[in-house]
């Protein structure tokens, strides 16, 4: 819901805008696995038939992310943490010389640099910090930051509707008020950023 209005948002102020989705709770990514982790390191010109099988998928995915240009990603908060599904989406899409490549001195450097990416999320308890005693059980914000950055997403966006339970209908109206207002922020700046301010 959250995810639609924003990009609705975008589709008002970005004239042109092409929609890309992918929904993986319907399409799941494969988990990786060693036969995949070794056709990864692999040269790409050295790579067995099976091998280039085993990446069909991460290719497609890794081209399909670095063409875009902006990425607007959505999930539930399951257990503090991401769904396993975009976990799988994960590691499919860290790959060695397509998102990240490694320097002459050893370190690595991110591909991702002109994306602008965006995190929605929704979660059932109010994990935000200084507000709540729980804020420092959500895992999932700093599971998304670290992964992103080392594929060269420096600053991404976050908008957390929190608290959701059903428990508290004032509660859960004012956190989707407040993610409806930082959706709205979020579309005005990146189409000011993109050169079509509304």
């Amino acid at each position: 819901m959250l995810s639609a209005y924003f990009v609705e948002q975008l589709k008002q102020q970005l004239t042109g805008l092409e929609v890309d989705y992918l929904d993986l709770s319907e399409n799941t990514p494969p988990h990786i696995s060693g036969d995949f982790a070794k056709a990864t390191y692999t040269p790409a010109d050295q790579r067995t038939v099976a091998m280039k099988e085993t990446l069909a998928y991460s290719d497609q995915l890794c081209a399909r992310v670095m063409m875009s240009d902006l990425l607007v990603f959505a999930m539930p908060m399951y257990n503090f943490s991401m769904p396993s599904s975009f976990k799988a989406f994960i590691d499919n899409l860290v790959r060695t010389n397509l998102t990240y490549t490694f320097n002459a001195d050893g370190s690595t450097s991110g591909t991702l640099t002109r994306q602008k990416v965006i995190f929605i999320t929704s979660r059932g308890a109010d994990l935000r910090p200084g507000l709540s005693p729980w804020s420092h059980m959500d895992a999932l914000t700093p599971a998304l930051k670290a992964p992103f950055a080392f594929m060269g997403v420096e600053a991404p966006w976050f908008v957390d509707a929190q608290p959701l339970q059903f428990s508290d209908q004032s509660a859960r109206e004012a956190a989707l008020n407040r993610a409806y207002a930082d959706l709205n922020s979020v579309a005005s700046t990146w189409a000011t950023q993109l050169g079509h301010p509304q």
